[in-house]
């Protein structure tokens, strides 16, 4: 008989829990729990932004899947840099480390869960981890192993508990810090400008992943929006669209843009539109610490563009605790059109300024 509700998938199984987080409990709970806290985001913003999706996190554990194994192990990769990175501003007893599984396997999802021995795999693996480390199994190193640039050890032959078949079982090798979506910290003292004391953002063009040149002007409108609503706010320090376009289609490094700019925080994204669909990326970051303040993906109309952008607006105000009179906050986020092919054509004209080429000019007015 049919079960009805159940369906089954291939998935990419990401298990992860705290390495003595009984011990961190018992010498200090409320600790413990800020630290878990934070720390679990970063875990959860890092999952999205590699396109997988959290399923779980009762405890210390946390149950994560992705559609592809490259993409789970590039964000475990990431985690674990990330984490020691935050571990190091804390003391060495207060350091919290997590152990990752990762396996792919066939799995029965009920509603927003799932269930079967490739979770169970992922679970287990993940109790053979070293701290900070990670583990995968045979299936999900068959499906990597030419695809990342990082080394395997065979730890071996392994019989899991309550798994009927041994388990080939790889070690993860890495180095820290070597994660390509590690950021670098920012030096003050490189700045080619005083860091102003109250938040500072510079606010890159989006990049166009949408293969298509003649929609470039939809990143770079929503740019110029966001620049244009922060600077209304004076409890903010945001530079001017010349300046952060001059990076436009170069393959800069977010510490490279604070200390030639002489900011803190760096917003960069991207889009990808299709049909009347549009898909928008954007994180924002610390360049002074290196750490992601959060990533978000958004998938809308293009009719929802303005609210879209005052979406990402607000975001960034909320998290660098800005705070705006009534005055700001009604022209932070004032339309100037509701108008989406007015609206195109200001942001194309721009582009054009921007360039100055009487050719471009030209064959824009036939």
């Amino acid at each position: 008989m049919a079960h009805e509700g159940f369906k089954r998938k291939l998935a990419a199984i990401l298990s992860a829990d705290v390495e003595g987080y009984s011990r961190l409990m018992g010498e200090d709970e409320e600790s413990t729990v800020r630290t878990l806290t934070a720390y679990r985001k970063v875990l959860s913003t890092l999952i999205h932004q590699f396109d997988g999706k959290v399923l779980d996190s009762p405890g210390d554990n946390l149950l994560a899947e992705f559609v592809s194994v490259v993409n789970a192990v590039k964000c475990a990769v990431t985690v674990q840099n990330e984490i020691t990175a935050r571990n190091d501003e804390l003391p060495q007893n207060r350091r919290m480390q997590f152990r990752i599984g990762i396996n792919l396997g066939d799995v029965i999802q009920e509603e927003n869960r799932i269930y079967g021995d490739g979770v169970n795999i992922a679970a287990r693996l993940e109790g053979l981890s070293e701290p900070g480390g990670i583990c995968i199994s045979g299936i999900a190193y068959d499906q990597v192993k030419k695809k990342l640039n990082l080394k395997y050890q065979f730890v071996g032959k392994k019989n899991l508990k309550n798994i009927e078949e041994a388990v080939h079982v790889y070690r993860v090798l890495f180095l820290q810090g070597a994660s390509a979506s590690k950021v670098i910290k920012a030096e003050v003292e490189r700045m080619a400008f005083p860091l102003p004391e109250k938040p500072s953002i510079a606010v890159l063009p989006f990049t166009n992943m949408s293969g298509d040149t003649a929609q470039e002007y939809i990143g770079d409108g929503i740019s110029e929006n966001i620049i244009s609503a922060l600077s209304v706010g004076s409890g903010m320090f945001v530079i001017a669209r010349n300046s952060t376009f001059t990076y436009k289609e170069r393959p800069v490094k977010v510490q490279q843009v604070a200390e030639e700019l002489g900011v803190r925080y760096v917003l960069e994204g991207s889009i990808q539109k299709s049909g009347d669909r549009l898909r928008v990326t954007a994180q924002l970051i610390d360049a002074l610490n290196g750490h992601h303040l959060w990533s978000e993906k958004y998938d809308r109309k293009m009719d929802d563009l303005f609210n879209l952008q005052d979406e990402i607006t607000k975001k960034i105000v909320v998290s660098l605790q800005v705070e705006l009179t009534h005055g700001e906050q009604a022209r932070a986020y004032a339309k100037t059109t509701d108008n989406l092919e007015v609206w195109s054509y200001g942001v194309k004209a721009n582009e054009l300024l921007d360039r100055f080429n009487k050719g471009d000019i030209v064959n824009s007015c036939v």
